[in-house]
């Protein structure tokens, strides 16, 4: 390694590492060389080095293991955005394994800005639910929704366990519109025991609202862990031409 650029030295270390991993040196769920066998490899100080597994466990690309080292994370799961796809079909089309735990379902009276948005009248209540959605066992979403009574009577009733909130709700009507809002935001102390989160990981929250013809039906919160869960889409710009706005 070069020596003569030692403010460069940790990038060389996580160009090194990528490229192993990219060659498939060391595979998802492998083990790396220790910080002592890199730093007799490269010639790199424990400080450089350190510095390098740090920022690339940041990045997503190792999980460091206390005791343990360093293994190659495997690639965050990704879920279409422009869709709205069950996560529990999401999951086992990956070949893994999905589990739900219900932790909320109840009626609340809507306060001021729920019920505007729901079109709702004075003392409107609306249906809740809270499920953490797992990953073989993994915590990967945590899932936040409102839905109107008036769309769903029985919503209440289901065995969110067995069934997720989604795929009952698409059984009873697919949306005519939808809305999604994404933004990054650092958890409160809850979530992020539930998500199993270190203190400053960020999360990736997926805000989405949907309508039936007959008006608002749902307004969901998905709180990903930002490690392990990504978003994203591939379509044709040809599908959206003929489509105002």
């Amino acid at each position: 390694m070069d020596d003569s650029r030692p403010q460069k030295l940790y990038e060389q270390v996580k160009t090194y590492l990528r490229a192993g991993i990219a060659a498939g040196t060391w595979k998802a769920g492998e083990k790396i060389p220790s910080e002592f066998e890199l730093m007799e490899r490269l010639g790199a100080s424990r400080m450089t080095v350190h510095r390098a597994l740090r920022e690339l466990s940041a990045e997503g690309m190792l999980l460091r293991v206390q005791g343990a080292g360093s293994f190659v994370q495997p690639p965050a799961p990704r879920s279409p955005l422009l869709e709205i796809h069950d996560i529990a079909e999401d999951i086992t089309r990956r070949g893994h394994a999905h589990r739900a735990d219900v932790l909320t379902l109840e009626a609340r009276q809507a306060g001021a800005d729920m019920a505007a948005e729901f079109a709702l009248g004075p003392r409107g209540k609306l249906f809740y639910s809270e499920i953490l959605h797992f990953e073989n066992d993994v915590p990967v979403q945590l899932e936040e929704r409102y839905v109107s009574p008036a769309f769903a009577p029985d919503y209440l009733a289901q065995d969110f366990s067995a069934i997720t909130p989604n795929r009952y709700l698409q059984n009873i009507e697919p949306p005519h519109e939808v809305e999604h809002i994404i933004h990054a935001t650092a958890a409160e102390a809850r979530v992020q025991k539930l998500l199993r989160l270190s203190p400053h990981e960020p999360c990736l929250c997926l805000l989405r609202r949907t309508w039936t013809e007959a008006g608002p039906a749902t307004r969901s919160l998905l709180t990903h862990p930002g490690s392990r869960y990504s978003l994203g889409s591939r379509y044709k710009l040809a599908d959206f031409h003929a489509r105002p706005g």
